[in-house]
Parts: C-alpha cells; sequence; structure tokens
C-alpha cells in the first residue's frame, strides 16, 4: 500500500469541536462502558494533544510540565444526528497507543504515533466515539531484545520499542511535555462514486529540460474515459492486465522547480479527469536531485538541475511542542522566516516527528528543499522483529505517498546519529552499520519515492561515521567542542546535516516579556539553557567561550558588573561566529557544500539553540543568517602570509554586473589604502581576488608580516550596483581582534517614507559594530549589523501586526561601542 485511499469528490469533514477529555490514572477504565458518565471532563480541540487541552483549561503549565505518559486520556465525541449509512472514519495520527471504540465496541487499536487509519462505520444517528490513549509508562518498561547499547539523550530506553517521537523524553533538550492525544485530524468521510488507492505521482526532469509526469492507481468505481494534463498538455490513462490505470505525460521545456537561492520554486497544477469530470492531484514540481561526491569520491553535494546548490539552513524542531501542530497556519511564520533569511534547505531530524504534507506544500512553495530523517534516532532499534518491520513498511509507505510528486523533499536519510552512537561507544562497524539502513530502507525509499536520493544515516562516511572531511557530518568543532575558528578549514567539513550549536540570546523584548529573570545567575534562566545530558558544560559555556576569544572580556566578570552589556555581546558573539564560519564553507576553496545550523526554533522562550525564539520573533543570529546566506555574496578570508582574499558568489542564474570596493581603515575611520573594481560575475559563477589585486601593490592586510605598528584595525569590502548605487553584500576583516575595533561611532539617523514604506537612512563617519535598531511596532530588514562609514545603509521596517502603516516608526539606535542610545 502507498500511502491512504483518496476518496474523490467525498463529503469529507473533519471533527473538530464536540470532543471532551477525561484523564485518568492508567488503566482504571477497560473500555468507555466502565467510565462513569457524570465524571468532569473538559473540552478538547481535535487536532490537539492532551497536554494542550489541560493548558487550555489551566490544568497544565508547559513551562513546569508535568508527568502524562502514566496517565491514560479518554477522548469522547457523539455522533448523535449524523446521517444514517455508510461513512469512514479517518484518523491522521494518534500518539501512541490508542484503543478506539465505537458505541462500547473496540474497533480499532494503533500503536504508532506514525500510522493513519481509516475505520468503516454503518451510522445509526444515535453513535458516540471514544479513544482511549493508553499510559506510554508500562509499554515503555517492557522486555524486547536486547539493545547493544544505550543512548544517554533519552529519558527512558523502552523509547526503541515504541514508535512514537523522542520530543518531550531528551532532559536538557526539550521540555519534558509527554505527546499523547489526537495531534493530527479525525474526519468522517462520505464517499462518492469514485476512490483510488496504491496512488503513485512521479514528476521528473530530463537533462534537456523535458519534464515527465507519470501516474499510476488503483481506481474503485466504474469509469470509461481517464485523462492526465499538466502544464497545457494533456494524455489518455490506460488500464494495465493488474487493473490499474497509468499514464506518462511527457512536458517538452517544462519551467522547473528551483530551490530559492537558484530560481524560482515553479509549480504545476496535476489534474486528473474521470469521464469529464476533474480532480486535482495536487501542484507538482519538475526538478533532478543527484549527489556529487566530488573527484576524490569523498565528498557530498546536492546537484539540481545539472547545477551544484550550497545547502544552507537549520534544523526543524516543531511549530509548538505542546500541540504538535500541522496545519499550514502552524507551519507558515517559522518557515516564512526561514526563507527570508536566505535558508535553502531544512531538515527534520530522526529526534523530532514527521510533518504533515502541509508541511511540504509550503515548502514546495517557498523553494525550500527537505532534508528527511526517517523517524529513527540513537537507539538499536529491533528491526529484526517482523511485528516492527511490518510497522515501518507501513509508516514510511504512507508518509511518503502523501508527499508524492513533492519537489521540495531532496534527501530522504535513514535516521539520526545511530552510526555515530554505535561507532562513538567503540562497538564493531558490523554492529551498528547493519541491513535495515544500508538495504531495507533504501529499497523501501527507491519504490515509493525513486526521484529523492537516500543517505544511510546522519552522519555517515568516512573513517568514523562523525569523520568531517568525508560524507556528511554533524559538525560542532566551532561550536560545542570550543575549537577555534579557523577550524571551519582545517576540519574539511563536506556537508555538515547540523552543525554551530549555541544558546543564542533572544532579543530584549522577548526576555522582558516571557523570562524577567537575571540571565545566568537565576536558576530559571539556567533551566532554559540546553545542554548533553551528563555533561559538566551547556551551550551557555560554549556562547562565553567565544565570547572571550573575539572580544577578550571575561564573561564571568562581565555579567556579574554590567549585565546588559553582557547580554550584548552574547547576542553579537554567535553571530559573528556563523558568519566566520559560513564564509570559511562558502569560499571558492572549501570543499563544503552544504551545512544546517542547530536549531530553526526554540521550543520555550529564553536562550536555546533556536536562532528564532518560539514566541516567532527572530533572534540576533537570524540577521547574520540572513547575510551570510545571501545568492549574491562578498566574503574575505584570511590566509595569513598569503594576505586577505576576497570572494565573488552569484548563485543566480543570471549574469551580473557589479563595482567591489575594499578599503583598510585606521580608527575605523581613515582609508590607509583602497581599491574599486568593476566585475562581470557569470551566471552561477564565483570569483577569488587577492586583495593586492585591488590594491596594485603590497598591502599587509592581514597584518601577518608585522612590520611596524598596525595601520589599520578593519577592512571592509562591498559589493555596488552600478547603475543604482544600491549595496547588494558587504564583509569585514579584523586584522586585529573585534575588541581593537570597537569605537563610539556618532550615528545619523532618518526616517522617510518611500512608496508606502518606511525606510530607516543610517550613516557614520566612523566604523560602527553590531548597530541594533529597536522600533516600536515595526520590524527592521536587518538588525545587529556592522555600519561602515562613509556610505549610507537604508534598512526598511516593516510593520508588525497591529501597527498601521501610516504611523511613523520611532525608536532607538544601539551599538557596541558607545553606552548612549540614538532616537529618531
Amino acid at each position: 500500500m502507498t500511502g491512504m485511499t483518496t476518496y474523490l469528490a467525498a463529503d469529507e469533514r473533519p471533527l473538530e469541536h464536540g470532543w471532551t477529555l477525561l484523564v485518568t490514572e492508567a488503566g482504571r477504565y477497560a473500555g468507555p462502558n466502565e467510565v462513569h458518565r457524570p465524571a468532569v471532563r473538559i473540552p478538547a480541540p481535535v487536532p490537539g494533544t492532551v497536554a494542550s487541552a489541560l493548558a487550555a483549561a489551566g490544568l497544565f503549565d508547559p513551562e513546569k510540565p508535568q508527568p502524562l505518559h502514566d496517565k491514560d486520556a479518554w477522548y469522547f465525541r457523539s455522533l448523535e444526528g449524523e446521517a444514517e449509512g455508510p461513512a469512514i472514519l479517518r484518523f491522521a495520527g494518534l500518539a501512541t497507543i490508542a484503543e478506539i471504540y465505537i458505541n462500547g465496541e473496540l474497533r480499532l487499536t494503533s500503536d504508532s504515533m506514525y500510522a493513519a487509519h481509516d475505520l468503516d462505520l454503518a451510522l445509526t444517528g444515535h453513535d458516540e466515539i471514544a479513544i482511549c490513549f493508553r499510559a506510554l509508562a508500562s509499554h515503555l518498561d517492557k522486555r524486547g531484545p536486547r539493545a547493544r547499547w544505550r543512548p544517554q539523550m533519552m529519558d527512558h530506553q523502552g523509547l526503541r520499542l515504541i514508535r512514537t517521537t523522542p520530543l518531550g523524553h531528551m532532559p536538557g533538550w526539550c521540555p519534558e511535555i509527554h505527546p499523547a492525544g489526537p495531534y493530527r485530524p479525525i474526519s468522517l468521510i462520505r464517499q462518492a462514486k469514485h476512490a483510488i488507492s496504491d496512488l503513485a505521482v512521479r514528476a521528473d526532469l530530463d537533462p534537456d529540460g523535458t519534464g515527465r509526469l507519470s501516474v499510476s492507481f488503483a481506481l474503485e468505481g466504474e469509469a470509461k474515459d481517464l485523462r492526465l494534463s499538466c502544464a497545457g498538455h494533456d494524455t489518455r490513462l490506460q488500464a494495465n492486465d493488474d487493473g490499474k490505470w497509468t499514464a506518462e505525460l511527457t512536458l517538452p521545456a517544462i519551467e522547473p522547480w528551483w530551490p530559492r537561492t537558484h530560481g524560482k520554486p515553479k509549480l504545476h497544477d496535476a489534474r486528473l479527469t474521470i469521464d469529464g469530470q476533474p480532480h486535482s492531484l495536487g501542484l507538482v514540481g519538475f526538478r533532478r536531485i543527484e549527489i556529487d561526491r566530488g573527484p576524490d569520491g569523498r565528498g557530498f553535494g546536492l546537484v539540481v538541475n545539472g547545477e551544484p546548490v550550497f545547502c544552507r539552513g537549520a534544523v526543524w524542531t516543531n511549530a509548538d511542542i505542546l500541540r504538535l501542530p500541522g496545519a499550514a497556519e502552524d507551519y507558515a511564520p517559522w518557515l516564512t522566516l526561514a526563507a527570508e533569511a536566505g535558508m535553502n534547505m531544512i531538515r527534520i531530524g530522526g529526534t523530532m516527528t514527521y510533518e504533515s504534507a502541509d508541511f511540504f506544500r509550503l515548502c514546495d512553495r517557498l523553494g525550500l528543499m527537505v532534508w528527511q530523517d526517517l523517524m529513527f534516532a540513537n537507539f538499536d532499534y529491533p528491526t529484526a522483529d517482523e511485528a516492527f518491520a511490518a510497522s515501518i513498511d507501513r509508516e514510511i509507505r504512507q508518509f511518503l505517498g502523501a508527499v508524492q510528486g513533492s519537489p521540495s523533499l531532496a534527501i530522504l536519510c535513514g535516521g539520526s546519529e545511530v552510526y555515530q552512537q554505535g561507532a562513538m561507544l567503540g562497538l564493531p562497524e558490523r554492529i551498528w552499520k547493519t541491513s535495515f539502513y544500508e538495504e531495507t530502507l533504501p529499497s523501501l525509499a527507491a519504490e515509493t519515492r525513486p526521484d529523492v536520493p537516500y543517505v544511510a544515516n546522519s552522519p555517515s562516511g568516512g573513517a568514523m561515521p562523525f569523520s568531517p572531511n568525508e560524507g556528511v557530518t554533524h559538525y560542532y568543532g566551532v561550536g560545542a567542542y570550543c575549537r577555534p575558528l579557523e577550524d571551519a578549514r582545517r576540519a574539511e567539513v563536506r556537508f555538515a546535516a547540523e552543525s554551530l550549536a549555541f544558546a543564542h540570546v533572544p532579543q530584549q523584548a522577548t526576555l522582558d516579556a516571557h523570562l524577567p529573570v537575571a540571565p545566568v545567575h537565576d536558576p530559571r534562566w539556567k533551566a532554559r539553557v540546553p545542554r548533553d545530558r551528563g555533561a559538566s558544560w551547556d551551550f551557555e559555556d560554549i556562547r562565553d567561550h567565544y565570547l572571550q576569544d573575539l572580544y577578550k572580556l571575561d564573561p564571568s566578570r562581565l555579567r556579574r558588573e554590567d549585565p546588559a552589556r553582557y547580554l550584548d555581546l552574547s547576542r553579537t558573539v554567535t553571530g559573528e561566529v556563523v558568519t566566520e564560519t559560513y564564509a570559511e564553507w562558502r569560499s571558492t576553496a572549501s570543499p563544503c557544500n552544504g551545512a544546517l545550523v542547530w536549531t530553526l526554533q526554540d521550543l520555550i522562550p529564553g536562550p536555546g539553540w533556536g536562532v528564532i525564539d518560539s514566541t516567532g520573533e527572530p533572534k540576533p543570529v537570524w540577521y547574520a543568517l540572513k547575510r551570510a546566506f545571501r545568492p549574491v555574496q562578498v566574503n574575505l578570508t584570511d590566509e595569513g602570509t598569503n594576505g586577505l582574499d576576497v570572494h565573488v558568489l552569484n548563485e543566480t542564474g543570471d549574469s551580473l554586473e557589479l563595482v567591489l570596493e575594499l578599503a583598510c581603515l585606521r580608527d575605523g575611520r581613515q582609508p590607509v589604502v583602497s581599491g574599486k573594481r568593476s566585475l562581470a560575475v557569470a551566471a552561477r559563477g564565483t570569483q577569488r581576488i587577492p586583495a593586492t589585486d585591488l590594491f596594485g601593490a603590497f598591502f599587509d592586510t592581514t597584518y601577518a608580516f608585522r612590520f611596524g605598528p598596525p595601520s589599520h584595525n578593519v577592512t571592509v569590502a562591498r559589493l555596488i550596483e552600478p547603475e543604482t548605487g544600491r549595496l547588494v553584500a558587504e564583509a569585514f576583516h579584523f586584522p586585529l581582534g573585534r575588541d581593537i575595533a570597537m569605537h563610539d561611532a556618532p550615528i545619523d539617523a532618518v526616517v522617510e517614507e518611500e512608496e508606502g514604506r518606511w525606510i530607516l537612512r543610517l550613516s557614520t563617519p566612523v566604523f560602527a559594530q553590531s548597530i541594533h535598531i529597536e522600533v516600536e511596532g515595526y520590524r527592521p530588514e536587518d538588525d545587529w549589523f556592522h555600519l561602515a562609514p562613509g556610505s549610507e545603509r537604508r534598512i526598511a521596517l516593516g510593520p508588525r501586526d497591529g501597527t498601521a502603516t501610516r504611523q511613523r516608526p520611532t525608536g532607538t539606535i544601539a551599538q557596541l561601542g558607545a553606552r548612549r542610545l540614538v532616537s529618531f
């Protein structure tokens, strides 16, 4: 079976309202007929979770979660008044051990959070649904096949035996909110004339630009004329000997789907017409994805439609760990911010959960590729067990069946850190590198989505599966392992499916509203700092290490004596680290073909891993990534005695005429040496230019030779659009360190209205570090950026929800080098 049956033109109605919930101790009631009817119940939204229903009733505090895995949860809903006759109840996702009763009779059981179910009914007009979500605790304690290793990050080893998410069960990683309940929709379906099953939709792109759309399915119901149409072409479907209907549509010179950094994510409507009645098969995109192992066979990179793509983005956590939602309106704020930051890939890791088809539809439209781990993480799973294997087969077929034709699905991966976990414990390769990941899963993936490359595990490849210089890695040399910034080059990272985890500090407004406590010293603050279970350090310690390294300040003393400045430096330092690291990885000489940060969003307010806080507000590091991810970019790399190299990148499909300017500034003000060059940068092209080529003579840009006192403390590179003078990109280098380039810069700020939007114009005669804009009712398009002297920065101000666009923005501007604020 591939996916679920599609009931064409059916009357399908989500059963969202009318549910009530009763939470009891485990095993109190064997069935719904034993439940005391007057027992107090609370309203329960569906889709939703037990935790979200209890929280809405004031009975559960997400900031101090109580255990739920040791409780039974009963959901009830009357179908009184529904028309008599046949119907289908569809359960899209039940977390996790669920019993479904109709009129007191047990009709269906489910033991997987990742399985969907259809239940045939004969409605009488006086029916009732009852669902019991049994306590997970007793199932966690059951004995299964002996595990050959035990990961420390999970709170219970029994999770390896149950198909449920680790979310809520990873202390130090996420809130301990246990997932339970009907977290995906429950629908009542009245079938019409036709239904299709075993649906297979495949959209391919040939090297010559020809699109091929192939469709096959089994049809329930009589039909004479079936046609497939897309992009102005159509063809007739034919019935095979096995009873399936099939067709392939050839689409010459079809407009392809591209990741957003490299082109337009074009989608096309695919339609099935049965005896003149049209039915949508959804939007499809035509693209071709291949894996490039590099000239030495050790690399890993994505080639999309024949073009190498540097993948950058973040690892997804969840839209709301309380509700585990799956609707487009829940995903949209997060994915829109990912797209705005210039990301082109989102990874759903094996420690999370499968997201709904709406997630992929949004990624399709936004041009975000999805690296999808199958839901296996760290554990030694009982893959030889027949029942377990059958459950996995159904799970994966249903998931992939729901996202057929979706061009955003770019990588299917066997799981997260299974290989790494076994290898780091010293076990031989034959123990952890098994046929399940090397043969079973790739075979299943090839059968259901042959257009999507498969990766056995993340990480994998190399002398050890986590070796950064081969295959796919999880890179934390810069980050958790406190390596110097140059380790990003030394490690020869090929592709980092996750990297650069820090305890990123949110904007002050978020802290004031949701965590108004003393940073670091208050235990409520420290409880929000992520940590690896059992480690003697947390990710705030890691951030502090780089704060001291980059700014030459003692973090412990600074947070005691000047906590506000400590927070501002903490906000800037992680942005500076990711900027330097991505500049290295995107340089023309780098073997790196992609890197994703850990993670996209926080699950609770505070200094978490997310580059967006849990309220949906971008953190300062988000703005740094937005600059680092620009498709048209300039980067500077310090080559020691070889000087400073300028790297110009153009990932777009158009050739560009640009002007490159480079200046070395004394005291952040006076150009000691400068140069300018007009460039013609080819489409998908790169250029590497030594700084001395721009200056026309030797100059110690990196202060490597140290002939006499240093002549400058900051170098600025700028890419300019020659016709308009628009700033396209800029980069900075600090030969003596950021602390030496700290200036009290006078800043001129003017707000003007242009074509219906507000623009903040900024200028300064002296280099200013980490400009922060605070404006009531608006969000600036850039923040926490460096401001170079002698030119003007124009920052668009976007109104927040509830802000009248005619309201003139007012606010303040801060910088690291000055105590005073500039008002505008």
